[in-house]
């Protein structure tokens, strides 16, 4: 029986949009002599941050505590050792801001009621719904993978046949700048955002079976 000739090959995609929606990672930081006065203090301040939030078009469900920890800190003391300084309480917060655009606003309330104890750890922009930018990411992929195989089944003298197997890869994403009035509008208030698109890139892995071809 003759073994039947495959080929696989690897194509890869890649769909950019514009993100409808930023995530914003905050923290709350707080030092106090006593354990009870930093976790009181932090609560407090974490929940202003929140309400201000909430006050700027932050949904609930779009607001998510993330962490929580409460620890002592401690310096070393000649002959005393290990010594308690004061203990500090942290929280975490997740805010999904959309559109991105009243992400500076949004931000600057919550600068503004956290004062001295908020940090921003960092801002991600993305979609809501991300389906319609991967389904293009992955049809280029797939285009990219087809046209790799006829080319190399026709160097090798034969044609595609049916598909074997298909192995698709996690998609992910990265933020592209973009520049003009859209990277302007994200600086209404606070320091400024950059505007881009987020590109979502597909992998797929195909395997084809080779026929050879028609005789002439």
């Amino acid at each position: 029986m003759t073994p039947i000739r495959t080929i696989t090959v690897t194509g890869e995609g890649t769909a950019e949009a514009v993100p409808d929606l930023l995530t914003l990672m905050l923290a709350v930081e707080v030092r106090r002599d006593a354990a009870e006065a930093a976790y009181d203090e932090a609560g407090e301040i974490a929940s202003a941050v929140t309400e201000a939030l909430r006050g700027h078009g932050v949904a609930g469900l779009d607001l998510r505590t993330s962490g929580l920890n409460l620890r002592a800190e401690l310096v070393w003391a000649e002959n005393q050792g290990q010594k308690v300084t004061g203990y500090v309480a942290s929280t975490t917060l997740v805010a999904r801001v959309g559109p991105p655009s009243a992400a500076p606003a949004a931000i600057s309330a919550a600068v503004a009621a956290g004062g001295d104890s908020l940090r921003i750890n960092g801002i991600e922009q993305g979609f809501k719904d991300s389906s319609a930018v991967a389904a293009r990411a992955q049809e280029a992929a797939w285009r990219e993978a087809e046209a790799k195989a006829a080319r190399f089944a026709a160097l090798a003298g034969a044609r595609l046949g049916q598909v074997l197997s298909i192995d698709q890869r996690p998609e992910h994403g990265s933020p592209v700048p973009m520049m003009g009035d859209m990277k302007r509008a994200f600086a209404s208030e606070g320091v400024a955002i950059e505007a881009g698109s987020v590109a979502v890139s597909a992998s797929v892995v195909v395997q084809w079976e080779l026929d050879s071809p028609a005789p002439a």
